[in-house]
């Protein structure tokens, strides 16, 4: 879990040299010369691509690029291998997890053959995609994502400048383990923040609790840019394409529908929720400081997904007097096993947290910087000083 340091200069930020960008690219070279021409043409693409950059996802489709089916078990290897440079040690062990319970999943939901493909839940389908050319000048950024699961990062001038956003969610969110044991991938995100909206005084609770009903889902869904005003998207919505089949069209459709009716989610809910430029919820400045601890824990639990280095420079975005900024807010019940949402808003921060679908047993968790998603900012700062007639981003 990422610490967060007494107060630096606002400077300090994912542009200080280190070897994750040296890692990133060796490793996505080795990769990409492990495929024959067919597989590296599915699994690379021209810089800058802005549409399809800014693409993401975390349902059961197409994510775009070369999916580990694709590969061989070398090719498997190698890209995993990337994988792991862009994440934790605890990041990496998590993503797995997550994708191992596709296997699960699979049985629960009865072995079916469905979204389209053979195979209903298939821990295969994950899919990595290298945007440009892997070398220490850049721009250039690789996407690993499957269900549950959304890794990026942006590289340019041989530093890491960007690692957002970050999806991970957990269907089972708290499957068995033999002894009695419980496997929670993401339990550390959920019972920290119930730690600290079960820790609020009355008059505190009344401003960090927004809606007594939570949304289905995260708010921002996989918009490629949030915003005032941002609702819970349609299910239909999270895939990258409309579906061909009427029936299963018509079930995604109806499935959400009958979701928000049995949570008895309203229009008022809806707009209680909605995103807004103000953060919603109570912020930091009116916390304990055993409240503000928590508080940074919680917040360690989503940038320490990246490598430590990387996580530490995110951290100090919220140190200090900028901790204050951060607002914290719950929607649903705060008890153990009920269906809630909460949220994290500040300069440089949206962080959601999801836990509503199957009784309260299907996490979706995403960490953003609205500011620099994708790289946005740094990309157009640095179109502006070197580049004034090139297009780095979108026309």
């Amino acid at each position: 879990m990422t610490s967060f340091e007494p107060d630096v200069p606002v400077s300090v930020s994912l542009t200080s040299p280190d070897d994750s960008a040296t890692r990133m690219a060796a490793a996505a070279r080795a990769w990409l010369d492990s495929l024959d021409p067919q597989q590296r043409a599915q699994a690379t693409r021209p810089w800058p691509s802005a549409d399809e950059r800014h693409r993401w996802f975390y349902t059961p489709t197409d994510h775009g690029g070369l999916a580990l089916s694709q590969m061989d078990p070398a090719q498997q290897s190698l890209a995993m291998q990337l994988l792991a440079t862009g994440l934790s040690q605890a990041g990496y062990v998590t993503v797995s997890t997550i994708m191992g319970l596709e296997n699960v999943l699979d049985q629960l939901d009865g072995w079916p053959a469905g979204w389209d493909r053979e195979r209903g839940r298939d821990p295969q389908l994950y899919w990595l995609t290298v945007f440009g050319e892997p070398d220490p000048v850049g721009p250039w950024s690789w996407r690993f994502g499957g269900h549950h699961v959304s890794v990026q990062h942006l590289l340019l001038d041989g530093r890491v400048q960007a690692s957002s956003p970050c999806f991970l969610g957990a269907d089972p969110a708290r499957p068995p383990l033999l002894g009695g044991q419980w496997l929670r991938p993401l339990g550390a995100a959920e019972d920290l923040a119930r730690d600290l909206v079960t820790s609020l005084d009355e008059e505190q609770a009344r401003r960090a609790v927004i809606s007594p009903v939570a949304p289905v889902d995260i708010v921002t869904g996989n918009r490629a840019r949030t915003g005032p005003g941002d609702r819970v998207m349609p299910l239909v919505d999270l895939w990258r394409t409309r579906f061909a089949d009427p029936q299963l069209l018509g079930m995604v459709t109806s499935s959400h529908e009958r979701a928000e009716a049995r949570a008895g989610f309203g229009p008022e809910h809806d707009t209680a929720l909605a995103l807004t430029a103000e953060p919603k919820g109570i912020a930091a400045s009116e916390l304990s400081a055993r409240q503000q601890e928590l508080l940074r824990n919680l917040l360690g639990t989503y940038v320490g997904r990246i490598p430590e280095h990387l996580a530490a420079a995110e951290a100090r975005k919220f140190e200090g007097k900028r901790l204050h900024e951060v607002h914290f807010a719950w929607a649903g019940d705060v008890a153990a096993g009920q269906p809630h949402y909460y949220r994290l808003q500040g300069p440089r921060l949206l962080a959601e947290y999801d836990n509503t679908q199957r009784d309260a047993n299907h996490v979706h968790s995403v960490w953003r910087d609205p500011v620099n998603d994708f790289g946005d900012d740094v990309l157009a700062r640095h179109v502006l000083a070197f580049h004034a007639q090139s297009s780095y981003l979108e026309p």
